[in-house]
């Protein structure tokens, strides 16, 4: 045991001693709270993280590169919780990270939430800005800043009602996706193969994104695509390549491994890319307003006008946003192609509720998403399998805290195992399946609450959440309205890799074969 973490476990367990009267040891109030791991009865019972099961550093590093865990790291969370248990800590820096694995744990962590949640260690991300001279934005930002920050973001697009106002820009986004298809289909030698899938979808929810966005179309969606827009794309991929470990890895391992380097080229290529957008429509405006023109505008003009927000907050979160609505998108509509391609009865129960929702050539609508249960339990399920974030973290900012009758002081980092859970068969029965219907309000036993929360929890959630589902439910009604989706089979097994976000650890196609329709 080090002399750090002996020394927090003598001092938590005089704390104990010292307030046992005042501590409040009662769980987490929810729907749920039953289900949650009953605390210790006594104060004598409760123990400190050094009672925790511990991974060295140096056995977190063999896994990682030579049991080459780099790119499966949701895999090493299955290892990890089946050997040390539903908590455990890993003996990385100072305050030594808490794993938590179990779905219980979760619930109680997150039901004692602070008023300024803090998402835990994102120096990974800090470090590029203060580096670049960079503001924060949604992500990285802490503390009371972060709350004003996101009470500005949220305006215009957390509420379903706001999400749907994009209605219309998605959709035609969505078209010219379908006209995509319909041409590299043509290319193809059978007629209707469309190769690498990722690839395409990346560019329709860059596309998507960044006309909500920065008010503009950038190209993705044309037949060749635009360089600098092409280079966007390769710097997102080489950041979540790259970050999943570099916040993980040591500083000294910068010296002679060339990850740190890749991770910092491709924020380059990020911010270069939505800092010149941006500048654009600033560029746009002072010319409307130098000819006494008014100013309209949707997202990006509301946040350059709104005083609370200077012009570096809106390059730090615009840019946040672009990068979050662009994987989380393009990643899950492709698995959810991927599962339904591989089940024909689940594709073919959701074209039956698309089309009789959506009757002949008319376009899906926000509203009709709404009337299509099934779709929405598609993507819940895809989310389930998939999460958009496999693992996520929380600091504890104000106050000392007790989950799972443990004591845990101010300043703990808690690392959330969301694929771990998502694949424990006590939360998800066949958690292997692909089974949506389980998603479906019809009379039985939803899953657990906090089994899936692929967009996080409270008011620390996802600020563009409802976007990307407008997004994701919009497109994949109209390609399963349109075509009948099936697996290549040259491509084999996908699986997934991770790369912050789970990814296919191949190139995908899928043959798209026309329906009895011919909307677009």
């Amino acid at each position: 045991m080090s002399g750090c973490v002996a020394a927090r476990s003598a001092a938590g367990r005089l704390f104990l001693r010292s307030t046992a009267a005042s501590l409040d040891l009662r769980r987490g109030a929810g729907d749920h709270a039953a289900a949650s791991a009953p605390l210790q009865g006594s104060i004598g019972d409760i123990k400190t993280q050094a009672d925790l099961p511990a991974i060295p550093l140096y056995t977190m590093l063999y896994r990682l590169i030579f049991k080459r865990y780099y790119n499966r790291m949701h895999e090493l969370q299955l290892y990890e919780k089946k050997r040390y248990g539903r908590m455990f800590r890993v003996a990385i820096g100072k305050n030594h990270p808490i794993a938590l694995n179990s779905v219980e744990l979760v619930e109680e962590l997150l039901r004692k939430e602070e008023k300024f949640p803090c998402r835990g260690d994102m120096a990974g991300w800090t470090e590029y800005r203060d580096m670049r001279g960079l503001g924060y934005g949604p992500f990285t930002e802490e503390g009371e800043k972060w709350y004003k920050l996101r009470a500005v973001l949220n305006k215009r697009m957390l509420h379903p009602k706001d999400a749907a106002k994009y209605e219309d820009v998605v959709n035609g986004v969505v078209t010219d996706f379908v006209e995509r298809i319909n041409y590299l289909r043509k290319m193809s030698t059978t007629g209707d193969l469309v190769p690498d899938i990722s690839n395409e979808l990346y560019r329709f929810a860059l596309e998507g994104i960044s006309r909500i966005l920065f008010e503009t179309r950038i190209g993705c969606l044309e037949n060749k695509i635009p360089p600098e827009t092409q280079e966007f794309i390769n710097s997102i991929s080489k950041m979540l390549t790259y970050g999943s470990f570099a916040g993980v890895l040591p500083k000294w391992t910068r010296n002679f491994l060339p990850l740190w380097g890749r991770y910092i080229d491709g924020w380059d290529g990020i911010f270069k890319f939505a800092c010149k957008l941006i500048d654009n429509k600033i560029e746009d405006i002072q010319r409307r307003l130098d000819a006494n023109q008014e100013v309209e505008g949707e997202y990006l003009t509301y946040l350059l006008s709104n005083n609370n927000m200077s012009k570096k907050d809106v390059y730090g979160s615009v840019a946040e946003l672009l990068l979050a609505g662009v994987d989380t998108t393009s990643n899950t509509v492709m698995w959810a192609l991927n599962k339904l391609s591989r089940d024909p009865k689940a594709q073919d129960m959701l074209y039956q509720e698309v089309a009789s929702t959506v009757k002949g050539d008319r376009i899906p609508t926000a509203q009709d998403i709404n009337n299509m249960p099934y779709l929405k339990a598609v993507i819940k399920e895809t989310l389930r399998m998939y999460p958009v974030v496999p693992v996520n973290g929380r600091l504890l900012t104000s106050s000392d805290a007790i989950i799972g009758g443990y004591f845990f002081p101010k300043n703990t980092i808690f690392v959330l195992y969301h694929y771990a859970i998502s694949q424990d068969e006590t939360v998800f029965p066949e958690p292997q399946a692909f089974k949506p219907e389980r998603w479906l309000r019809d009379g039985r036993v939803r899953p657990h609450p906090f089994g899936s929360i692929p967009f996080g929890f409270g008011v620390r959630g996802c600020v563009g959440r409802r976007i990307a589902e407008l997004e994701m439910h919009l497109s994949l009604a109209r390609l399963i309205k349109l075509f009948e989706v099936k697996p290549d089979p040259t491509v084999g097994e996908v699986k997934a890799i991770n790369r912050t976000l789970l990814a296919p650890d191949r190139r995908v196609n899928f043959h798209f074969l026309d329906r009895n329709n011919s909307a677009t």
